[in-house]
């Protein structure tokens, strides 16, 4: 009898986990991948919308092109969560696994920062990032804010990559000198495990006349005053608002019993990934496992996961710690990207290691977004 694989969210958790069970057991096992998305799409690939480097249809990966042997994709939204009997209630239905993994990521709660929905943008979900595609245009002069509203949010390094390409798209414009660009964030450096990457970034902030406020979160904003209101009660007055909303545990999840409340993520053993039930597992956003919210350490977990899958199956040991170990690139602008390497758990406290910003990392950051789409969707190489 094939054993029965339900993934909830075909992220980079979801296809790499779906993808490594195919290529270990093609036709032998069931594998149900669900999400309510029709495509993935990178989270760097939403900056080349959202700064007109490219157009949204050129970075939409349609699931309809993840064929694996063994695997059905399946286009619904998940309505319930049973982790004791690893089931889950889907607009088209019920599916019961042997193995269950909840790979749902991160939810934006715009609702939590009062004005953000009215007076701001918020750019870290497809549609609001493609949104400021025509509304970045029509800045012209005046402060702009890259705001952090939640201490939990993904992709680190992004609001700082925002402010160099935003620093970029009004320098070709001839608006730079009539702008003023400010990142608010929680944190006392951009980057706080490598201090060398945040020293580099707080460097390039101050070369290109960008204002980074430390320790701060933004608690509301006032639309009609075009004020944005600190956690410390500081006011900053903007023209443009960019909001890294608050992130939350996706409803269904936390009805589901799996988290306590909308912003605990969900308790997983830090080596196995497995969650509270035995069978159920909790890959990338949506765990608490402690590493930043970002793909690559989704698709690392996803590693893990499968390999316990495939050990389980077959027999054999099961396998080594799940490391955290990641690298993320960082756009400086000017053409310029670096790479910064952080491993999480295997030590006291993480580490972090800083390769400086060049063309270089540009093809490097290429390569790792175009394998991907080769190994997932079976994707040509580019030319």
């Amino acid at each position: 009898m094939k054993t029965r694989v339900v993934i909830l969210g075909a992220g980079f958790g979801g296809l790499e986990l779906s993808t490594m069970l195919s290529e270990a057991f093609g036709d032998a096992i069931d594998v149900t991948l669900i999400d309510k998305g029709d495509s993935f799409v990178f989270g760097f690939s939403k900056l080349d919308v959202m700064f007109g480097r490219k157009l949204p249809d050129a970075v939409r990966n349609r699931y309809s092109d993840f064929v694996k042997p063994g695997v059905r994709f399946l286009r619904t939204t998940v309505r319930s969560i049973d982790p004791v009997n690893r089931r889950a209630v889907t607009d088209d239905g019920t599916f019961e696994g042997d193995v269950l993994v909840v790979a749902l990521g991160a939810d934006y709660d715009v609702a939590a920062t009062l004005g953000l929905a009215e007076g701001g943008n918020e750019f870290y979900s497809v549609p609001g990032a493609f949104a400021l595609r025509d509304i970045l245009p029509r800045f012209e002069r005046g402060p702009a804010i890259i705001g952090v509203c939640g201490k939990s949010f993904k992709c680190p390094p992004a609001p700082s990559e925002t402010a160099f390409l935003l620093h970029d798209y009004l320098t070709a414009r001839g608006r730079r000198e009539a702008t003023e660009i400010s990142v608010v964030m929680p944190f006392g450096v951009p980057i706080p495990p490598s201090p060398e990457a945040s020293q580099a970034i707080l460097g390039a902030f101050a070369d290109r006349g960008i204002r980074f406020v430390k320790d701060q979160l933004v608690a509301s904003l006032d639309p009609a005053r075009k004020v944005a209101i600190l956690t410390d009660g500081t006011e900053m007055p903007y023209e443009l608002f960019l909001g890294i909303p608050v992130h939350r545990v996706p409803q269904v999840v936390v009805e589901s019993g799996l988290s306590a409340d909308p912003y605990n993520w969900v308790p997983v053993n830090k080596q196995t990934l497995e969650t509270n039930f035995p069978g159920v597992y909790a890959v990338g956003d949506v765990n608490g496992v402690g590493t930043p919210k970002a793909g690559v350490f989704a698709e690392s977990s996803a590693r893990v996961v499968a390999k316990a899958i495939i050990a389980k199956i077959r027999g054999e040991e099961g396998p080594a710690p799940f490391r955290a170990l990641g690298s993320c690139y960082l756009e400086f602008g000017g053409g310029q990207v670096a790479r910064v390497d952080v491993e999480f758990l295997a030590g006291p406290k993480p580490t972090g290691s800083f390769l400086g910003a060049s063309e270089a990392f540009i093809a490097e950051k290429s390569v790792f977004g175009s394998s991907r789409l080769q190994r997932w969707f079976g994707y040509p190489p580019p030319q």
